[in-house]
């Protein structure tokens, strides 16, 4: 079984406007700074990391469709000015190195410069080539008939270059021909003509309609934004975006889709991955090898597809803990006949999950992240447990804040499944650096301590 597949190209733009400028920043030190006697060895690697730290401050790439020029300037202004303090600061700890005003103003200004060159011809062909060939748009649908609802319609009309395509208005307390149909048809209709964007006008929806639509959302991965009102807005976790001199209220998304944050997760991920396979996989496997073969017939590792990053299908790796068997969509359970003497060794000190940080190496799962389920497991529970497809916002992780509160393993009731999806939840909507180390240090704790459910 596979998972759906979704997404457009547009998810590759800030990675490789990223990439450019961090290209850019690299390059031309080598030039500017070649008869400054400068280590380079301590420079290239501060400088890219003040160079992200800011932009992950000012939100430097966090430019969207509808963002305003003025509003870009500003971020090229505001990143180039605390670049070129930074790299200034880094000259006097550099005792024997030579420092010209001179050399730093020509590199920063001709760093910025083409990063602005390359920014700019990024954002305007993009909108040009909407214009043109009609891809890349973004289907949206607007609940509610009401003056705002109809002036976002023309704009989103108007500006063609911004890549929205109206598809339709929905209300329950109008009707005429502009109006699609009511409330209760609209999921049908996102459903089946892949809208990706639902704006909602506050004073048409109830709170009961309003909750039900975010839930909807989450479950088919769709953005859902509102339209503001004078109608009192209730407490959520909202920004606010211009469209022109328009504004649209959007629930926040997770830091974890942030493209800095994203990158450094990522760093980490790969840093800590081969530090377990040279330190740990390099001689483990060997032994293991030997003891698996000995006590039963088959492979030394076992491959499974799982339904990880939107849903998308990868092989999870592990270490084969069970004889060969036709029922590996069913989940182990306590006792159970499959596992192998060292497979119930392995399983009771998470041993047997070392070969995923192959998988994390490989990019498809993360070190922390929501468990990676079977795909019985989200047929079964994907459309029953609220919030359940919301974990596929992100990687799976070879541990996780549900399996370090001790809902790991079997799950015998759907409260156990609840109770998990809760915790995939709280962490991906309230992820911190922080959090994934007190996560990773309470797995090693529970794999010595031992935990009740791991068999």
């Amino acid at each position: 079984m596979t998972g759906v597949q979704t997404g457009r190209y547009s998810k590759y733009i800030r990675p490789i406007s990223i990439m450019i400028d961090l290209l850019v920043i690299n390059a031309l030190p080598f030039y500017f700074f070649r008869d400054l006697n400068l280590d380079f060895h301590y420079y290239i690697p501060y400088q890219n990391l003040v160079w992200i730290s800011i932009a992950f401050l000012i939100k430097f790439y966090g430019v969207y469709r509808f963002t305003m020029p003025v509003e870009i300037l500003s971020k090229l202004v505001r990143q180039g000015i605390l670049f070129l303090l930074l790299v200034i600061a880094f000259f006097p700890f550099s005792k024997e190195t030579i420092f010209s005003g001179k050399a730093i103003a020509l590199y920063v200004s001709l760093s910025m410069l083409l990063i602005t060159i390359c920014k700019w011809l990024l954002f305007y062909y993009l909108k040009k080539y909407r214009i043109i060939t009609g891809s890349n748009f973004r289907n949206a649908v607007i609940i509610g008939y009401t003056p705002e609802a109809i002036r976002l319609k023309q704009l989103f009309e108007e500006r063609t270059d911004f890549g929205y395509r109206f598809l339709g208005f929905f209300s329950d307390k109008k009707s005429n021909e502009n109006v699609k149909g009511k409330l209760d048809t609209i999921k049908e209709f996102v459903v089946a003509n892949r809208v990706d964007e639902i704006y909602c006008s506050l004073n048409e929806i109830s709170n009961e309609q309003l909750k039900d639509l975010v839930e909807f959302a989450d479950d088919h991965k769709k953005s859902i934004k509102f339209i503001p009102d004078t109608k009192e807005i209730f407490a959520k976790n909202l920004k606010i975006d211009y469209y022109g001199f328009f504004p649209v209220l959007s629930l926040q998304r997770t830091l974890l889709h942030e493209p800095i944050v994203k990158g450094f997760k990522r760093v980490f991920d790969i840093v800590f991955s081969l530090i377990i396979i040279v330190g740990v996989l390099s001689w483990l496997v060997p032994i293991l090898a030997v003891i698996i073969k000995l006590e039963s017939k088959g492979p030394v590792f076992f491959k499974q597809g799982r339904p990880g990053l939107d849903e998308q299908e990868f092989f999870c790796y592990k270490f084969r803990s069970m004889k060969i068997n036709l029922t590996t969509e069913k989940e182990a359970s306590k006792n159970d006949p499959r596992v192998t003497k060292i497979g119930r060794i392995m399983r009771k000190t998470s041993i047997d999950e070392l070969p995923q940080f192959l998988n994390v190496l490989a990019g498809d799962m993360s070190v922390v992240g929501p468990r990676p389920h079977l795909w019985s497991q989200n047929k079964s529970y994907g459309t029953r447990i609220k919030k359940y497809m919301v974990r596929h916002y992100v990687k799976p992780g070879i541990t996780g804040l549900a399996q370090v509160r001790g809902f790991r393993g079997e799950i015998e009731t759907d409260e156990d499944m609840i109770n998990r999806i809760k915790f995939d939840v709280f962490y991906i909507e309230n992820w911190s650096f922080l959090l994934d180390i007190k996560i990773i240090l309470q797995t090693v704790i529970n794999i010595f301590k031992g935990e009740e459910k791991a068999y």
